[in-house]
């Protein structure tokens, strides 16, 4: 069903959509002066939609009324005297049209913006002000009022059915409970009690039993219980869970924080007291126990004290020509012996197996250790002359090979080596695997060994016979390195790491013993070790190689996930009574023992301000974040107080080292680490506007340019400028600044009073309100408040600045960003990003002023900052095209990620967008075209979105059913499903 109208204005105060109280009609409130009634049939089906002229235009509130035979509106409206009403119409679906209410108010309270619909017996609505909340009813004459601090009520919910109790919140977070006194059929009077703080609440449901939800669109929502007694800090309230919330994103940066070429966005996150920063990195971290200087490890396995013991005690690490074990006591690590051991030999594998016992390999032999009594049982020597190369096990089960091609599977249990089986192969033995299949039977027998050959290829062998089961071929230069057979969500894979960074991935069929979705990927450059290890209950890969990365998978996917650790050796799992669930990692230099984050793909780390973040900087040289803040607080008398701080953090620990307050009435607009020409000195820029309560545009301003020495901010100089500073741009040495309609060209000189001084150098005026600037050479790119955006270009002989081109469509900018030399990307207020094109090969002066749209798209979301670069780390696989990315961070609190296909890839992906909006149908009926159509007020009907691939869609594929998969695959044509999951995945690692 289609409710625009070709006529209207929309509602500025935002949209109102409600449904009768008894379900006959939907009314909704889209444009002034008109009220859209839907009515619904006995039968729950929509009819046709039909408008009633509204005489009250600035609408504040409508609600449906309980217990009413005709569908009755409450309408809260302020009338062109800026005086507040209430006033009840009858909605009549045969007339079509509106009759008289039952009552009506005149004269509310000045500040009242929300109504409250009471349920029947009570009946009437709740109005609620900035100090009074009132009761009315004006059938039965009553109205009860309560004063009350002044406040902006922001959200309500109901308790009771029968609407004696409701909780309301605040817009600084405060939960109070409102109750109605009655006597079943009359308010007697209100009575308001506050409850404790919670995250400002935009919406407030309560569930059951005194838990109740607490939706935020300001800060992270909550889970919460009401208790009856007060807690020591005078609050009723228990948080019992917290869900994340980014939004709103005001702004961001991309920092690589720890050095290893993967970028991280800190945001500014939240309003009021729930403002924060958010530090969302992609990957895994390892959270540090303990850490020794340990070079040179080899190999590293966990021993349990006994078979069935559940905790780890001993760590084995393995060196050139020597074996060392450490052993957890108290929390503590010590060196110490396992006397059955031969510690002068390099270990080539270790573990706990059934009877009781300890195994070690070593080049020369295999040695059965008692686990408790820590002598050797058993020994058994290879074939005479030979020496084991390679080998694995289980807790019941070894293999290894000897002499470099003879295979050779031993049973050891029960304190006995058997030997089972010999084969001679053909090619020498690179790599094994015998770890068993299934999930939870890391302790059960296999009867399966994977092999990796010296020729590039993997085989999977019958263990009681060794006879092939199945076999590939790998194909390139690099031998396997390292093979491992692991279920993950209840499917069997074979993973194989090449020597060069590269991993194969199969899936085995049991039943057919046959490997099938073979697929490569990049993970490193180095030779790479597979380990698995648990966590929550759940088996995951470690990879370690020069690009640790844990591989899981989630929906029957796998997925891959770097790790925040430069360059991993070997790993094991050490789940020891002092190190809970941890892993034991190595490195070329040292032994970390550590826990693991949650296996998921974003990480967000929170850092509270309780204050609201506005712009944030990072400066490499001091290791700091320069954040503009804003806090709000309230006085004795209930005024708000406003105060405004530029802040000095240490980017690893987020302390605050030191703060700079601004003039009352100075905001902080932007914020920039810059340098300038013939000057080595790095300084922080920021630029403010004076905004005084009676102007209606900021007539002054300044530039505040800051040193950090010894991590405090010296502000080295100022310039007083006439406007609001919107906006900072480091540009070839010098700053361009946004100030109102003009932009402004700075650079540094040395002052006559031994200081330093900004000096202006040019100027651009012509626009409305310049609020947005990028650059690139000599080119600057400008986006204004409603004329979209202009291209400029720096003429540094004549020392002007020119406008060069313009998008004269009138889009209202929220931010701007340079995608290459010639394209230029937007976002504007209707919720749409675009891209323009500078017309370069234009044969007239008219067309080469004109920035040509090249691509329209409806994100659906407000944005409000662009920035260059990745949250992930870039792999050197010469088989994914280096394509540059775009990070963008929205009002609602989305990162999301525009990245700048080939014409030949965008060409394609357009083909399988196509195809996958013919194979899925939207939610409702709703088309994915419409839905992602450029819409906005010169283009009320929408415009098919061009130039821009739904990324989201097109992942979409991967979790299609084979038969849905293979009808895209059909409609593209000449494409397989596996090549189509191929590129697809490959586009998906870009974020």
């Amino acid at each position: 069903m289609i409710i625009q109208d070709r006529i209207g204005k929309p509602v500025d105060s935002g949209q109102i959509v409600h449904i009768d109280r008894d379900k006959r009609m939907i009314g909704l409130h889209l444009y002034d002066g008109l009220f859209k009634v839907i009515p619904i049939d006995n039968k729950g089906q929509l009819k046709e939609a039909f408008n009633i002229r509204l005489e009250e235009l600035s609408v504040i509130d409508i609600q449906f009324l309980y217990g009413c035979a005709v569908p009755t509106i409450l309408i809260l409206y302020q009338d062109p005297k800026e005086m507040r009403h209430l006033k009840t119409y009858e909605i009549s679906l045969k007339e079509k049209d509106f009759l008289p209410g039952p009552w009506q108010q005149t004269g509310v309270e000045l500040g009242a913006n929300m109504i409250i619909p009471v349920p029947a017996p009570l009946g009437g609505a709740i109005l609620i002000g900035e100090q009074t909340i009132s009761y009315l009813n004006g059938e039965k004459g009553d109205i009860k009022t309560i004063a009350m601090a002044f406040t902006l009520i922001r959200a309500w919910g109901k308790i009771d059915e029968n609407g004696s109790r409701y909780l309301v919140g605040d817009h600084f977070g405060k939960l109070l409970v409102l109750v109605l006194v009655n006597d079943g059929s009359k308010v007697l009077g209100l009575k308001l009690d506050m409850l404790g703080e919670t995250s400002c609440a935009t919406t407030i449901s309560y569930l059951d039993s005194g838990v109740v939800f607490i939706g935020s669109s300001f800060g992270d929502s909550q889970l919460i219980k009401l208790h009856p007694d007060k807690d020591e800090n005078g609050s009723n309230i228990e948080v019992l869970e917290t869900f994340t919330n980014l939004g709103p994103i005001q702004d961001f940066c991309v920092v690589d924080l720890e050095r290893q070429g993967q970028g991280q966005v800190v945001t500014c996150s939240g309003t009021m007291k729930d403002g924060s920063l958010r530090v969302v990195r992609n990957g895994i971290g390892i959270n540090e126990q303990a850490a020794v200087e340990l070079p040179g490890i080899k190999g590293l396995w966990s021993l349990r004290e006994s078979f069935d013991s559940e905790f780890d005690k001993y760590l084995v690490q393995s060196f050139l020509g020597e074996t060392r074990v450490l052993e957890i006591a108290d929390e503590e690590l010590a060196e110490t012996d396992i006397e059955g051991f031969d510690h002068d030999a390099q270990t080539i594998f270790c573990s706990n197996v059934d009877g009781d016992c300890l195994v070690q390999v070593t080049e020369t032999s295999l040695r059965l250790v008692s686990a408790s009594m820590k002598t050797l049982v058993k020994e058994w020597l290879p074939p005479s002359g030979q020496r084991i190369t390679v080998a694995a096990g289980n807790s019941h089960q070894v293999v290894l090979a000897t002499g470099g091609s003879t295979l050779i599977y031993l049973k050891v249990s029960n304190g006995e080596v058997l030997e089972m089986k010999k084969t001679d192969s053909s090619q020498e033995i690179a790599c094994l695997n015998i770890n068993p299949l299934g999930e939870g039977n890391d302790r059960a027998e296999t009867n399966l060994v994977a092999v990796g050959m010296w020729n590039k290829s993997i085989s999977i062998l019958k263990l009681e016979t060794l006879e092939e089961l199945t076999s590939e071929t790998l194909g390139g230069e690099v031998i396997p390195r390292s093979l491992l057979l692991v279920t993950l969500e209840g499917i069997d894979y074979l993973l194989c790491a090449l020597g060069d960074g590269y991993l194969f991935s199969f899936t085995f069929d049991a039943a057919s013993a046959k490997l099938a979705d073979r697929k490569k990927i990049s993970l490193g450059t180095q030779p790479m070790i597979l380990s698995k290890f648990t966590s929550k209950n759940a088996a995951h890969v470690f990879a370690a190689s020069d690009r640790p990365t844990v591989i899981y998978s989630n929906n029957k996917k796998l997925l891959f996930s770097n790790v925040n650790l430069k360059e991993v050796t070997h790993m094991c799992s050490f789940n020891s009574d002092g190190f809970p669930e941890s892993l034991a990692i190595a490195t070329e230099t040292s032994l970390t023992i550590g826990t693991i984050d949650d296996i998921q793909k974003l990480h967000i780390r929170t850092v509270p301000l309780y204050e609201q973040p506005r712009r944030i900087a990072h400066q490499e040289s001091s290791r700091t974040f320069c954040v503009c803040t804003v806090k709000i607080s309230q006085d004795d008398t209930g005024c708000e107080k406003e105060e405004h701080f530029v802040k000095l953090m240490d980017d690893q620990t987020f302390e605050t080292l030191h703060t700079y307050r601004l003039s009352e009435y100075e905001h902080a607009c932007y914020i920039i680490s810059t340098t300038f020409a013939d000057d080595s000195a790095v300084y922080l820029a920021v630029g403010t506007a004076v905004a005084l309560p009676h102007e209606p545009e900021p007539k002054e301003g300044r530039i505040l340019i800051f040193e950090v020495v010894e991590r405090k901010l010296r502000l080295i100089t100022e310039k007083e400028v006439r406007g609001a500073c919107y906006q900072l741009n480091s540009f070839n040495g010098k700053v361009l600044a946004a100030i109102n309609s003009k932009i402004e060209l700075f650079r540094i000189a040395d002052s006559e009073t031994g200081g330093k001084e900004l000096i202006s150098e040019c100027v651009h005026r012509g626009h409305i309100l310049v609020l947005y600037l990028q650059s690139r050479g000599d080119f600057i790119v400008a986006g204004d408040l409603m004329r979209s955006i202009s291209l400029l270009a720096y003429k540094p002989v004549d020392g002007q600045i020119e406008e060069i081109a313009r998008d004269y469509n009138a889009n209202w900018m929220t931010a701007v960003e340079v995608l290459d030399d010639d394209t230029y990307i937007g976002a504007e207020n209707h919720f749409n990003l675009f891209t323009v094109r500078k017309n370069t090969d234009a044969t007239t002066d008219e067309e080469r002023a004109r920035l040509e749209v090249v691509g329209e798209f409806h994100l659906g979301d407000l944005v409000n900052r662009f920035k260059h670069g990745s949250l992930v780390m870039r792999g050197g696989d010469a088989e994914s095209p280096n394509i540059p990315t775009l990070i963008y961070g929205t009002v609602c609190g989305v990162i999301g990620v525009i990245a700048s296909l080939p014409k030949e890839e965008y060409d394609f992906m357009l083909k399988v967008q196509n195809a996958l909006n013919q194979v899925i149908k939207g939610v409702g009926g709703l088309r994915h075209e419409d839905w992602r159509s450029f819409q906005n007020e010169r283009v009320p009907y929408g415009r098919d979105s061009k130039g821009f691939i739904d990324g989201d869609l097109i992942e979409s594929f991967l979790d299609l059913r084979r038969d849905k998969m293979e009808d895209v695959s059909r409609m593209v044509g000449g494409t397989s499903v596996e090549e189509l999951c191929k590129r697809i995945e490959e586009l998906q690692r870009l974020h």
